[in-house]
């Protein structure tokens, strides 16, 4: 654990960690590193849906419908805000649920904010992403962050990360940005003398 991370898992008390962001952003991998780094655990909501479901997240949606997944994807977030000490990816399009956001306002919340181009490299073309398979993939991927971008930029702390750096040096500036948000909250109040 490096001097970063100790002090933010002395500041965040316990705490969970939620990192939000497009499809691609990098949200778990960058996840496990923090995690590592804090001592925490690391856990995915689309794994868990996947391991729940015994289905992949295409099949989900092709069975379900983009409402049927957010609706089991609303009952795993709602399991996962009762750990303790966690960094947890979240699938994209979470924090368009009042109800979700509420819960990841419990913990910390960063937003790993990714260019549009950046992100269309990185998600071109892949099977697992349902919302993607649209005649113009990147201007629905677009049409998405669109959407989502005035809840994301309600974070705690945003990290803007690109294809350029790699994901140990996105995982520092994001202990580096959550150290900034608890430190007011981790600095001992000292009472003034009133004589």
């Amino acid at each position: 654990m490096s001097d970063s991370g100790t002090l933010l898992a002395r500041g965040l008390k316990g705490i969970n960690v939620y990192l939000v962001g497009m499809m691609g952003s990098g949200k778990s991998t960058i996840g496990k590193l923090i995690a590592r780094d804090l001592g925490y655990r690391f856990v995915d909501t689309d794994t868990i849906i996947e391991q729940v479901t015994q289905a992949t997240i295409p099949e989900i949606f092709a069975a379900e419908g983009e409402a049927g997944f957010r609706a089991i994807e609303a009952q795993v977030l709602a399991q996962v805000v009762a750990f303790q000490r966690t960094v947890v990816s979240t699938g994209g399009g979470i924090v368009q649920d009042d109800r979700n956001w509420g819960q990841m306002r419990q913990g910390s919340v960063l937003w790993l904010d990714v260019p549009l181009d950046d992100l269309f490299d990185r998600v071109r073309g892949d099977a697992n992403r349902p919302l993607l398979n649209h005649p113009d993939p990147k201007t629905k991927l677009a049409e998405l962050l669109a959407q989502r971008r005035d809840r994301y930029a309600q974070a705690d702390a945003r990290i803007t990360s690109t294809n350029a750096e790699s994901p140990e040096l996105t995982a520092h500036h994001a202990i580096e940005a959550l150290i900034q948000v608890i430190k007011p909250a981790a600095q001992p109040v000292v009472p003034h003398d009133r004589n």
